[in-house]
């Protein structure tokens, strides 16, 4: 035994890229794919499956994976604040030290060893944080498991055994069974399939789902010519199951797929409009740097003299330009935000998403298992008169009981039921001839069974109301059938009616006996006719306690609530009277139909329900939502979710969702509650408000100071600050933003949702900016006329006053500008944003004082000076608040 399996691992190591081929299994029949791959219809054996997985490697395609570590350390320093960095110090470093060495003259490394450590801090830094973020990315997306179904044997000589294992664990010769929500796990070859049909739309962009089956012995198989997605015969990996059942034997896994193949050329992912807004801000301050800092060289240059000297400021002033620690930042906060949002029971598959769901305003969401409580139960089985019938649970038993697909939570209800109710007898009496699965055009499910002993076979059916009394033309009264005249069909809608009003929803169960030869053919929807109407099937599904305070929270917080359900609208509109969402307005799917793109675009906007929805029409209601303007997130977790969630701006779904609704999603929910998308929603907004927050001060406390060096250079004699100071002035500034992160927002902040506005930073820029200015050239003239320092033989005095005023005012701008309210006193920093900032003023105002402040040349200041600073500083604090006002005032907003 030993030996043989051996040698099977042996084969598939050696013809590793011939055996796990797709194209050629499409053309082969079943038989000879099976030989091929050495499996069998029964399964592999659990042994030979572990020896292919070393063989083969998991089941993953190329972008799953984080790179190694040190891929990640090198993309650390990939970006173009480094190469700045970068540019500047090999600059420094020819001028301050190659340069002089060569004539024999002092050289300085200062300013290189400065740069150099603020690339090394800033990328490393970046490192640690990408690497933590990845980490905890991979750990989040561990959390939400997609599995598939196999048949494996535990020997080979016992019988198989259904097993639900992870997808990566998948191997070429696995036997998987598919039924409708499932992901297609790898490249599948099809051995038996019923009424299988495959939703394409990831790699072809079909919308409409195509039907599969095993290409019979009789039939031509596809040629050559063919595409891989139009064979019959086989499913690709990353496709899913839009209706029926199928068995079918991996053929290829991972980078062997046609999926994978495609993944290995789309590594990476499109930009989204916040990965563009950053990038425009990072544009903006290279572009701002690449303008002033020339002017910045000319004025010096030609006022004082000494190009040499005006070139190394000119640079400095570059270096304080450039905001090195931004892309570090942005990672620690989303990556924070993501830790956070898992604490509080939300996964985030992707980071970027998180900024996305700090912006919806709209929640659109289906209703079960969301507004109730998801324990759907039968409370009524009653005949066409609304009398109890076991005669209705028995056929309702029957249908649900014969369909092999994934049954939903009414199917178990009736299963659950039937248990308790009905005799064992009569829940054996019957065999399956053959099924046709729910889908959600149709909106109901067949099954023909025959019950032993006669040879007699009926067709069972059960669905929505309207659809089934589109196919009804009889009714079932007592012991008698009638026609399904207009009388009694009006009797019957107001019967049906009146249960939906008292929010219960409805099944209508109906037969159809056939002729004595039976079923001549696959079941199929044209056998869906001429049905009798035995009765109806009540359901109750309770609101759950926590959605009316969950919508009204949300509300509160900006976001509108809309209900999109496949549902009847009296149901829905009862359960949602009953959880505070407006019902005075519900349209239908059949209204929404009728309404071109227009009249639909004004509908969404005052409707908050809409009912009998096909999965297409919830995807057009979402996108008439988005071209209005709104940031729309989706809350599903069936397979008629996938298209909704697909086209949302978040997808959010839940751990128990079907396999295709989680894929499709952006957000996992581990409760199907919306007070956990509450939290998740404000969560969102705390992560995208920090970053903003950064962005804001950044460019505007860089825009006052190079204000403020243009002032003084125009007017001073002197240099106002070596590069050197410049240098370690905006290393300490950068160390004080490091704790942004753990910052919190104001309430008022999360009260609306956040969309990014780009224009907004560049405004404040403008008038933010300057208002530090206004008391760096108080410092100016504090220094000039009262201390006197007003010569190059006083200028390390002067400078040194400017170092101690500039560093502390522009680290008092993270407290400033954090909040739009009184800092320190209606709003507070979080205790590690107080703490980092107290320790780099502290250690600025002991600079001047210390062998460091000696060797970059600043000199001690007199006691005198202190008072002064005092003023200005607080001087500056007013000032700012005021500005906040009348910036608030005159355009709205603060961030």
């Amino acid at each position: 035994m030993a030996k043989l399996n051996q040698k099977k691992r042996n084969l598939a190591a050696k013809n590793k890229a011939d055996v796990f081929c797709i194209e050629t299994a499409s053309a082969e029949c079943a038989e000879q794919t099976l030989a091929r791959l050495q499996s069998d219809a029964r399964g592999l054996t659990t042994q030979e499956a572990c020896a292919r997985l070393k063989t083969c490697g998991p089941n993953e395609v190329a972008h799953d994976n984080a790179p190694p570590a040190l891929v990640q350390l090198l993309q650390a320093f990939n970006n173009p604040f480094i190469y700045v960095l970068m540019a500047l110090a090999l600059i420094s470093f020819v001028t301050d030290y190659a340069y002089p060495l060569r004539a024999g003259q002092e050289t300085d490394l200062s300013g290189v060893t400065i740069i150099v450590t603020m690339v090394l801090l800033s990328g490393l830094l970046r490192f640690w944080q990408e690497f933590r973020t990845n980490k905890a990315a991979q750990a989040l997306k561990a959390m939400v498991r997609t599995t598939a179904t196999v048949l494996r044997r535990p020997g080979l000589d016992e019988e198989s055994e259904k097993q639900a294992i992870p997808v990566e664990a998948l191997v070429p010769g696995d036997i998987v069974l598919l039924s409708a929500g499932d992901l297609i796990p790898a490249d599948l070859r099809l051995l038996a399939s019923r009424d299988l049909f495959i939703s394409q739309a990831m790699l072809s962009g079909e919308s409409l789902p195509v039907e599969k089956y095993d290409v019979t012995a009789n039939e031509q198989r596809p040629t050559a010519d063919v595409n891989l997605p139009d064979r019959s015969n086989i499913c690709l990996m990353g496709t899913s199951v839009a209706s029926g059942t199928a068995r079918g034997v991996v053929v290829a896994t991972g980078a062997q797929t046609y999926f994978g193949s495609l993944a290995r050329s789309l590594t990476g992912r499109p930009q989204t409009a916040f990965d563009k807004g950053v990038n425009s801000v990072s544009g903006l301050l290279i572009r701002f740097m690449l303008v002033m800092v020339p002017v910045v060289l000319l004025i010096n240059g030609f006022t004082k003299g000494d190009w040499t000297d005006a070139t190394f400021f000119a640079l400095a002033v570059a270096v304080g330009l450039t905001p090195e620690m931004l892309p570090m930042i942005v990672s620690s906060n989303l990556a924070k935000g993501a830790i956070v949002m898992a604490r509080r029971k939300v996964i985030v598959k992707r980071l970027n998403a998180i900024q996305n769901v700090g912006a919806m305003d709209v929640l659109c969401t289906d209703k079960t298992g969301t507004l109730t409580e998801d324990t759907i139960a039968l409370e009524g089985y009653l005949d066409a008169d609304g009398r109890e019938s076991l005669a209705v649970l028995s056929l309702a038993w029957l249908n649900s009981a014969s369909l092999s697909g994934t049954t939903n939570l009414m199917d178990r209800a009736v299963l659950a039921c039937g248990q308790e109710k009905l005799p064992a007898a009569g829940r054996a009496d019957a065999f399956n001839i053959d099924e046709l699965p729910f889908d959600f055009a149709r909106r109901r499910a067949s099954v023909v069974v025959e019950r032993y002993g006669e040879r007699q076979q009926t067709l069972i059916c059960k669905g929505a109301v309207e659809e089934m009394l589109s196919v009804s033309t009889h009714i079932r009264k007592g012991d008698a059938v009638y026609a399904l005249d207009e009388a009694r069909r009006d009797a019957f809608v107001r019967l049906t009616r009146d249960y939906h009003a008292r929010g219960l929803r409805v099944l209508v169960v109906a037969t159809r006996v056939l002729p004595e030869a039976g079923l001549r053919q696959p079941l199929s929807e044209a056998d869906e006719n001429g049905l009798i109407i035995e009765g109806v099937l009540t359901f109750r599904d309770p609101p759950k306690e926590s959605a009316a305070h969950a919508i009204a929270a949300l509300q509160e917080h900006g976001v509108t609530v809309k209900v999109l359900s496949g549902d009847n609208p009296l149901v829905t509109a009862r359960i949602c009277e009953q959880v505070g969402i407006d019902n005075r307005v519900v349209l239908t799917g059949n209204q929404i139909a009728a309404m071109d793109d227009a009249r639909l675009a004004d509908a969404v906007q005052t409707c908050a329900i809409f009912a009998t929805l096909t999965p297409l029409q919830k995807s057009r209601i979402l996108k008439a939502l988005q071209r209005n303007g709104h940031t729309v997130g989706f809350l599903g977790d069936g397979i008629n979710d996938a298209p909704a969630l697909h086209d949302a701006d978040v997808g959010i779904s839940v751990d128990s969702a079907a396999d295709i609704a989680k894929e499709s999603s952006d957000i996992i929910l581990l409760e199907k509650d919306l007070r956990v998308l509450e939290e998740g929603v404000i969560t969102g907004r705390e992560t995208f408000g920090n970053i903003i927050k950064y962005l804001n001060m950044t460019a505007s406390s860089n825009f006052g100071n190079v204000f403020s060096v243009l002032v003084a250079s125009a007017f001073l004699p002197f240099l106002p600050m070596l590069a050197i100071h410049l240098l370690v002035q905006n290393l300490m500034y950068d160390i004080s933003q490091l704790s942004l992160p753990c910052d919190r927002m104001d309430k008022a902040f999360l009260r609306q949702p956040r969309k990014w506005d780009a224009p907004n930073i560049r405004r404040f820029m403008l008038w933010i900016g300057p208002t530090s200015s206004l008391f760096d050239i108080a410092t100016f003239a504090v220094m000039w006329f009262v201390f006197a320092a007003n010569t190059p033989a006083m200028q390390s005095l002067f400078q040194s006053g400017w170092f101690v005023e500039g560093l502390l005012s522009q680290t008092l701008v993270v407290h400033m500008l954090r909040t739009r309210k009184i800092p320190f006193i209606q709003s507070r920093a979080a205790l590690p944003v107080l703490v980092t900032t107290f320790i780099v003023m502290a250690v600025g105002v002991a600079i001047p004082f210390s062998p460091l402040g000696h060797w970059i040349g600043l000199v001690p200041l007199p006691l005198a000076y202190f008072p002064w600073l005092a003023g200005i500083l607080f001087a500056y604090c007013v000032v700012a608040q005021l500005m906040k006002r009348f910036y608030i005032r005159r355009f709205g907003q603060w961030f």
